[in-house]
């Protein structure tokens, strides 16, 4: 009797677990692709299926670079040497479209850098050794980082990572 009933407990969590399995949400008819355009990115397509009535939920994270000009005490302009790190920048949790049957879509989910506060001349490398009497001046935010994540009822789903030099479809996390 004890044999049957470990045999019979083993066949139900096999089975509960193949279910689970080959029940998850997951993406079919393509990957989303990233879409790179100064501060900002925007990820779209991708289609996920398998989610039955429950909501998937996206979010996209971006880094990037901030470039800066140097202006001396006479007025002159000059590149700055040294880009610093841009104020990271997230679209926030967002619900996404619900198609029939269990399907869903990313449609536009951007996100994009902003500009730190403003660094020191050092920092930037105004001035040779970075001299303070330089003033800094913001010229450029460039995002060249993103990171996507899908969740599905409290469970990641779906993870990328994409690059501004990379492929569209990013690299799995």
């Amino acid at each position: 009797m004890r044999r049957t009933l470990s045999l019979l407990v083993a066949i139900v969590a096999t089975f509960a677990l193949a279910t689970s399995v080959l029940g998850a949400a997951n993406p079919k008819g393509g990957l989303p692709t990233a879409t790179f355009s100064g501060s900002t990115v925007t990820v779209t397509g991708g289609e996920f299926s398998g989610l039955g009535n429950v909501p998937a939920f996206a979010e996209l994270t971006v880094t990037g670079l901030a470039f800066y000009e140097c202006q001396n005490p006479s007025g002159h302009v000059a590149p700055g040497q040294n880009p610093v790190d841009a104020a990271g920048g997230t679209s926030g949790l967002q619900e996404l479209p619900t198609l029939k049957n269990g399907r869903s879509t990313i449609q536009n989910l951007t996100a994009s850098v902003t500009a730190p506060s403003t660094p020191t001349a050092q920092q930037v490398g105004c001035g040779g050794q970075g001299s303070q009497s330089w003033t800094v001046v913001l010229t450029d935010l460039t995002a060249t980082d993103a990171h996507l994540v899908i969740t599905h009822n409290g469970v990641e789903i779906f993870c990328r990572n994409y690059t501004v030099d990379g492929p569209a479809t990013g690299t799995p996390c």
